[in-house]
């Protein structure tokens, strides 16, 4: 098994042989398997143990149980305590699922903080196939088909080359030390039903199964980095990137046939499964204004566009206002502005930028006040004499939805000074009796 263990991580270049590598080891047969196979390659590696605190006295015994291999080993060991139910019910997820998220942020964490090249897990061919299995049982497109990667960024899978019989053959044929745990016999799981009862069932009918349905795998892996190298040409025609959001045009992608498929294989990296794309593609022909969801991102309908941007917390609109006194020299949040003020002389270089505003100072009644507009909103914009409604002026500049939401307002006593990285008020211009100029730049 060690020759094989050498050339799958050659292979796929996990890594190089000198490189320190964090290994994933829970006290299981897989991960105890995989240690000793470092440690017989004579790599560079230490230990990370999770104690997800689920089993009690179990959990700490296997903590107590990695902790003695590590030793033995002379390697490094890492050791985290998790309230992983208490984390499951703050987030409203499932308890495995707080594991691996609260698993892979510390492995995150000690890739940053101590040097490793990259983190071992002890995945192996069967735990593909389950995975095969569970995406097509829960409905995935093609790339919830090709199975656990070798490799994908930071973590590696080197023990991606043998099957589960293998691993605990050989587990005892050389007397190597692992621990149960108990929940890998329940059926509770989804995983495990597939584990205990569809696997001896399929072995049943062929008993070939694994090699077949892992050559499947690795066909359809092969069919995806076709479909990549398609939807890398298609995204260049259809997709616009900003700094803040990624527009598709209408008029392009209805020209894609079948547009279900493709509109699904572009989104579902956003978190958008099939039955949303579905629903956005029968919405193409309703007005503008609709949005869709997926639990990071939102995909809103706008007149020729599909913009999408971050939702959550770091894309929700800050409520009230945000008072800034005179004499601030820069704000940070939630639109990052800075002030100066200048003499207005011969010296002084009109900025025509629009992240750039240059006003009458002695006009200026303090302190300003920083919000988001709302319907009713009206300004004189530079230029003009009469008020605007700022709706009417969207409308006339074509502001995509999104713009209008993230437009802020600068207001000076009762009136728009600013409609920030747009337009100042026409009363707040320099004029030849201006002394003073209140210069704000927007930043990046």
């Amino acid at each position: 098994m060690i020759d094989q263990f050498r050339q799958h991580i050659a292979d796929f270049r996990l890594f190089e042989p000198g490189d320190p590598v964090l290994l994933a080891v829970s006290g299981g047969v897989d991960s105890m398997v995989m240690a000793e196979l470092f440690h017989r390659a004579e790599y560079n590696f230490a230990i990370a143990h999770c104690n997800f605190g689920l089993r009690g006295a179990e959990s700490n015994q296997d903590e107590r149980f990695v902790a003695s291999i590590a030793e033995g080993y002379g390697v490094k060991l890492f050791v985290k305590h998790f309230k992983t139910r208490e984390y499951a019910g703050f987030n409203k997820i499932s308890v495995q699922m707080a594991a691996r998220t609260l698993r892979y942020e510390w492995f995150d964490e000690l890739l940053a903080t101590e040097g490793f090249k990259t983190v071992a897990t002890a995945h192996h061919l069967d735990d593909q196939i389950e995975t095969f299995f569970i995406n097509i049982l829960r409905g995935t497109g093609i790339s919830g088909l090709h199975g656990i990667l070798a490799n994908r960024r930071s973590i590696v899978h080197p023990m991606m080359f043998a099957y589960r019989r293998q691993i605990e053959e050989f587990a005892g044929d050389e007397a190597i030390g692992f621990r149960e745990d108990s929940s890998n016999r329940s059926s509770k799981y989804l995983r495990n039903k597939i584990r205990h009862d569809l696997m001896p069932l399929l072995g049943e009918i062929n008993p070939e199964f694994r090699k077949t349905i892992t050559f499947t795998i690795d066909r359809m892996r092969e069919t995806e980095q076709l479909l990549d190298n398609h939807l890398t040409a298609v995204r260049q025609k259809v997709m616009v990137e900003s700094a803040d959001s990624i527009s598709f045009r209408i008029s392009e992608l209805v020209k894609l046939t079948p547009l279900e498929v493709y509109l699904f294989e572009l989104l579902q990296p956003y978190g958008f499964n099939r039955s949303v794309t579905d629903e956005i593609v029968r919405g193409l022909q309703d007005i503008p204004g609709k949005q869709y969801f997926s639990q990071t991102h939102r995909l809103l309908r706008d007149r020729e566009l599909l913009i999408l941007t971050e939702s959550g917390p770091a894309g929700s609109q800050p409520a009230g206002e945000v008072m800034i006194d005179e004499g601030t020299s820069e704000l940070r949040k939630p639109v990052q502005l800075r002030f100066s003020v200048l003499k207005n002389d011969e010296n002084l270089i009109i900025s025509k930028s629009g992240a750039i505003a240059m006003l009458d100072a002695d006009k200026i009644r303090w302190p300003l006040r920083l919000r988001k507009w709302k319907e009713g909103d009206t300004f004189v914009p530079y230029g003009m004499t009469n008020n605007k409604k700022l709706s009417d002026y969207f409308i006339d500049n074509k502001f995509s939805i999104v713009e209008k939401e993230n437009a802020w307002l600068l207001i000076s006593g009762n009136e728009i000074a600013w409609l920030i990285g747009h337009r100042i008020g026409n009363r707040f211009r320099i004029d030849p009796g201006t002394e003073h100029v209140l210069r704000i730049e927007l930043l990046d």
